[in-house]
């Protein structure tokens, strides 16, 4: 396929055969290619349109750079890997802990960039050494508890920031969104948050029509009387224009709370390609370092004109699911569209105007299901947290980031947060499992749902008696009973 760029056309390129599949290097008639690519961006929309606003970027230079990110991939993986790139959300803790520091958007963008850097250095490690040098460094119970302190220190933003400027919106933004995620189907449930930006949307209008301005606080520590859909900006912003570029800004204290994040990106692009290849039928482990690598240039790129970093997107991996079409045409397209929503600035004033209280209902569920994706890494993985060894670490970790412990190495350098919870939980567990009794580091079958094979051993063996039950009985019972840990579950 040369650099991917080139496809050929499935069957009579309108409608697959039954069963059939459209492979990454195939595609449809063009109308109908940019047709799915147009899915896959309005898929995406829900979190690309919430992350930048809530690390305070520009949405409109989000969407743009979402687009040369995702070119830069399918460039670098020669078409192979069928994915879009678009605003990780895994730095909005990051950004927030930033600007509290007392950082701005140039300082949050800088530290980021570091962060992608480490993230093209590690993909080409993964390409020299391969993907067994991840799984040595960050093991399930390492990679779970990094991505759930990441995930559950943003808990403060939403009942700090979002939710008291109009609770009952956000009431109601979150029951929408939740009965959203959980009711609707197929392609409707991967723009569910998306569905629920444009209800808080309508709510908020409706609420200042009936009830007039809310006196709350917004953007400041003091309450004042404003509506709740401010929309001005949007009739003064331009059809067409450029986005708003800045360069960014280094600190220690900033790139060291954002590093922590790389192990969260390590571990969403493992799981992708893991799920693209089984969903395509070709299997793309030797494309792990290079799609890593990837996606770390292209947050380079993006962090160096002003805007957010990358990843890949699992809302994507749904819309093929759907379509069964996983041709790279489609996001190439994809590509185009947010090339050009990047370059319409009152679609970005649509986006900013978000009111706060819609925020805050859609974020209680967001960074709720960021910190447990970090619990299903952990029953993917069987990781049995009645083993002290993995046990200690992780609890620890997860305290110190979610409650924002700090730990003050000199009058101007502190670790706290997601910074210092990720290196309690790194070299807690290494150093741990160093100076480890050996029962503690075999991966031994538990004996039954009440006693865990990191007992210390009492000179008897009763491994195998309980007719197959595994360690998958660490995460609640046998696999059937609890649903099978390791079954992927969005």
């Amino acid at each position: 396929m040369g650099l991917g760029v080139r496809w050929t056309l499935h069957g009579d390129g309108r409608t697959p055969a039954p069963g059939a599949v459209v492979r990454p290097d195939e595609r449809l008639t063009w109308p109908r290619t940019a047709g799915l690519g147009a899915q896959h961006v309005v898929a995406m929309f829900g979190a690309s349109f919430v992350a930048p606003v809530l690390m305070g970027l520009d949405p409109n230079l989000a969407i743009m750079m979402s687009g040369v990110a995702t070119v830069i991939f399918l460039l670098a993986t020669r078409g192979r890997v069928p994915s879009y790139l678009g605003c990780s959300l895994s730095f909005v803790g990051v950004a927030a802990a930033i600007r509290a520091g007392g950082g701005n958007s140039a300082v949050v963008t800088g530290a980021v960039f570091v962060v992608g850097a480490a993230l093209f250095l590690a993909g080409l490690a993964v390409q020299r050494f391969g993907a067994r040098i991840i799984h040595a460094a960050m093991p399930p119970v390492v990679t779970g508890a990094v991505v759930m302190l990441i995930g559950f220190n943003l808990a403060p933003v939403t009942a700090s920031t979002y939710w008291p400027q109009d609770q009952w919106t956000a009431l109601l933004t979150m029951l929408f969104t939740g009965l959203a995620v959980v009711c609707l189907r197929g392609f409707w449930s991967r723009i569910a948050i998306f569905l629920g930006l444009v209800f808080g949307y309508g709510i908020s209008w409706v609420f200042d029509l009936v009830f007039g301005k809310i006196h709350s606080t917004v953007g400041g520590p003091e309450a004042v009387d404003h509506w709740r859909l401010d929309l001005s900006g949007v009739a003064k912003a331009d059809w067409a224009g450029l986005p708003s570029f800045h360069g960014p800004a280094f600190e220690w204290s900033a790139i060291l709370i954002a590093l922590p994040v790389v192990i969260a990106l390590i571990a969403e692009n493992a799981g992708h390609i893991k799920a693209v290849g089984e969903m395509t039928g070709d299997p793309l482990d030797d494309k792990l370092g290079t799609a890593i690598a990837a996606d770390g240039a292209a947050s380079m790129l993006s962090t160096a004109l002003g805007g957010p970093p990358n990843t890949t997107y699992s809302e994507n991996i749904g819309v093929m699911a759907a379509t069964r079409v996983y041709s790279t045409a489609a996001y190439w397209a994809a590509a185009g569209f947010a090339l050009l929503f990047g370059l319409c600035p009152k679609f970005g004033a649509v986006v900013a105007a978000i009111p706060g209280g819609v925020l805050g209902g859609i974020t209680v569920i967001l960074y709720g299901m960021i910190g447990l994706l970090g619990a299903q890494i952990w029953i993917n993985g069987r990781v049995d947290l009645r083993n002290p060894l993995n046990l200690v670490p992780a609890a620890a970790g997860i305290i110190i980031g979610v409650g924002g412990v700090k730990l003050h190495v000199s009058d101007s350098f502190e670790l706290g947060g997601i910074a210092l919870g990720t290196i309690v939980v790194i070299t807690g567990y290494h150093a741990l499992r160093y100076f480890a009794p050996a029962h503690l580091k075999e991966q031994e079958p538990l004996l039954d749902s009440g006693t865990s094979a990191y007992d210390e051993p009492t000179g008897e063996t009763d491994a195998g008696t309980d007719g197959g039950t595994d360690a998958a009985t660490a995460v609640g019972g046998p696999p059937d009973a609890a649903g099978n840990p390791g079954d992927k579950r969005g």
